[in-house]
């Protein structure tokens, strides 16, 4: 643990916030030698409110859909001043980097500009409402999609970013929890060690938009990675390595955690284990 925590105590997030976390880890993993280009989202609006900040590195707010073009400026710019030893990173959550920006990021990764793309996801537009976003998964109930005689919530999977990451054949794409602090520490460290575009993935949970309570943040990351919801690994040289191997929980454990599935009957869990271990036999085993 280092004293030096370069977000500072005081900003706005929700109690029990897993983005918050996020950041936290993020920054002791990358130090003070950092800029980041963080999208419009929950952490931006929460620590940087007029006239404070919480970063003690340089950091801009930029738009929903332009991070990863602010951030390959920024990194031409450092490069003609000759500090490529300057990491740079573009931020954002999963409606900031999956949905509205990812446009700008494809841009990114496929010029090879040598910046750190990181996604939080907390799977819904949370800032804005709750609406949501191609994090959200597969039958969980938001305010575009909520559950009732009609629906049983979003009717799309969860979209796979980090695979669309890896499809635009860069160096190193990699998931993280907020639940296993040292493999996020050691892929961020990775990440930035290597030369050229990367990409990294973090699991966050929300407690508004999950429903759940605050004190169980962590448990219920734990849940996710347990039950196969989330697949820790990361992809070098088109070779996948899980970095975490789950107990295989049921997914009802995860499921029944939260409100924002509590609609769900017996049957539509026992669809949702099915769907789960079709995507872990067909990707990971």
């Amino acid at each position: 643990m280092k004293k030096d925590e370069l977000l500072a105590p005081g900003h706005r997030t929700c109690a029990g916030c897993g983005p918050a976390i996020a950041i936290r880890m993020l920054l002791r993993a990358t130090g003070p030698n950092t800029v980041i280009c963080n999208a419009t989202g929950c952490i931006e609006v929460t620590t940087t409110q007029y006239p404070t900040t919480s970063w003690k590195i340089p950091w801009i707010h930029v738009l929903f859909e332009n991070a990863a073009s602010v951030a390959s400026g920024i990194r031409e710019a450092l490069d003609m001043q000759g500090k490529s030893d300057v990491n740079v990173i573009a931020l954002g959550g999963d409606g900031g980097m999956m949905d509205i920006g990812f446009r700008a990021i494809s841009g990114l990764w496929e010029r090879g500009h040598n910046v750190l793309v990181i996604t939080y996801d907390n799977e819904s537009y949370a800032n804005t409402g709750v609406q949501r976003s191609g994090g959200t998964p597969w039958h969980a109930s938001t305010s575009t999609t909520p559950s009732g005689s009609a629906s049983k919530g979003k009717d799309q999977w969860k979209k796979d970013m980090p695979a669309i990451a890896a499809a635009h054949h860069i160096p190193y794409v990699a998931t993280a929890s907020i639940a296993q602090p040292f493999d996020l520490d050691k892929k961020v460290k990775k990440a930035l060690s290597i030369k050229g575009p990367k990409y990294i993935h973090i699991h966050c949970p929300c407690t508004i938009g999950w429903r759940f309570d605050e004190s169980k943040t962590i448990e219920i990351a734990k849940l996710a990675l347990d039950t196969k919801m989330c697949a820790l690994y990361e992809i070098e040289n088109h070779k996948k390595t899980l970095t975490y191997k789950p107990k295989g929980t049921p997914v009802k454990e995860y499921l029944k955690a939260q409100a924002r599935f509590r609609h769900l009957t017996d049957e539509d869990i026992e669809e949702y284990q099915k769907r789960i271990d079709e995507v872990w036999a067909r990707d990971f085993e």
